[in-house]
């Protein structure tokens, strides 16, 4: 299970109230790879995953000069930080967008090229603490997962609907789940009796399929298969492909990009987009390397950096996070 910040579960899974001040994931290391980018007057940052609006409090109080434009597709996420964030006025920018949108966003806004751009990839703490949006396995909800409650098909009529392989590569490609024949040949027979709406049947089935060896080890037993769902639903790698590049590319030279993923699906596209955008594109032998072959990022992360022992103590969430970090540093010569 992944969340983008440290907030309590008010009264058993309520609604979290905005104004709370909870730490999210590497905070201070997300701020101080942005820095250099951000401290000159003027200087734009994009928020693409505003959640609770934890790092966009951060960013605009660190950076007193620099402009917020936060990106979410959850409009109640925007709702609430839009009250955490309405001290700092028109500074802050809050849209309803999913975060490959981006490019159009800033079309719109009349901003050509961005200072600092940060993803916290994954659900939310909200969505995971709100009992009625059916993300999280440990409480019995309704099998939503839908990020954008105003659009899109639910992951109940995903297990209710989609034939039985397609079911199965969803959850062994996105939830890397060894059983995924094994689970599915349970959720098709079972859904023929009484269609899917509510976790906690889900669950158990997952349970009662696994072999005692598969239960042993991993977690909960549930987390790979609820993983894979809240991803078909929200078709989050695909956007995913379609964000990063186009995040890089709406980066003046000199601007700096942070990612934040949760598990290794995400975090290998990072890896992957940024290791191109450091690499020369030029055939191998050439004595010299023209300028359209130059690398067009630098690395600002070896590897994937992880959260602390003391961070992962406080807030359990941050346990799964990899941070990958890059600078523009040339622009691209099309």
């Amino acid at each position: 299970m992944q969340g983008r910040e440290a907030l309590p579960n008010k009264g058993g899974g309520g609604r979290p109230e905005g104004g709370s001040r909870h730490v999210p994931v590497m905070l201070q290391r997300c701020l101080d790879l942005l820095a250099p980018a951000l401290e000159a007057p003027g200087s734009v940052v994009v928020d693409c995953t505003l959640g609770l609006g934890g790092h966009s409090e951060a960013l605009l109080t660190r950076f007193p000069e620099a402009r917020l434009v936060a990106l979410d597709r959850d409009k109640e996420a925007l709702r609430l930080s839009g009250e955490r964030l309405a001290p700092f006025g028109d500074r802050a920018t809050l849209v309803h967008a999913v975060y490959d949108e981006l490019p159009g966003v800033l079309e719109r806004l009349g901003i050509a090229r961005v200072q600092g751009v940060l993803f916290d990839l994954g659900v939310s703490s909200m969505q995971l603490d709100e009992a009625d949006r059916g993300f999280a396995y440990a409480q019995d909800a309704p099998l939503d997962m839908r990020m954008d409650q105003t659009t899109g098909i639910s992951a109940a009529e995903v297990l209710n609907t989609y034939p039985a392989g397609d079911l199965v590569r969803i959850l062994f490609a996105y939830g890397e789940e060894k059983q995924a024949k094994r689970i599915v040949s349970a959720v098709v027979r079972e859904r023929e009796k009484e269609p899917f709406s509510n976790s906690a049947r889900l669950v158990e089935l997952i349970r009662d399929s696994l072999p005692q060896a598969a239960k042993r080890t991993g977690g909960n037993p549930a987390k790979r298969t609820f993983q894979a769902l809240r991803i078909e639903v929200n078709g989050e790698l695909a956007v995913l492909e379609r964000a990063i590049p186009a995040a890089v590319k709406a980066l003046a030279v000199g601007g700096r990009i942070a990612v934040l993923s949760y598990h290794s699906l995400e975090d290998r596209l990072v890896k992957q987009v940024f290791a191109a955008g450091a690499a020369t594109t030029a055939p191998p032998g050439l004595p010299v390397v023209p300028e359209q072959y130059q690398p067009r990022l630098k690395l600002l992360t070896r590897g994937a950096e992880l959260p602390t022992e003391e961070e992962v103590a406080e807030n359990r969430r941050a346990a799964p996070a990899r941070l990958r970090g890059a600078q523009r540093i040339r622009e691209s010569i099309e």
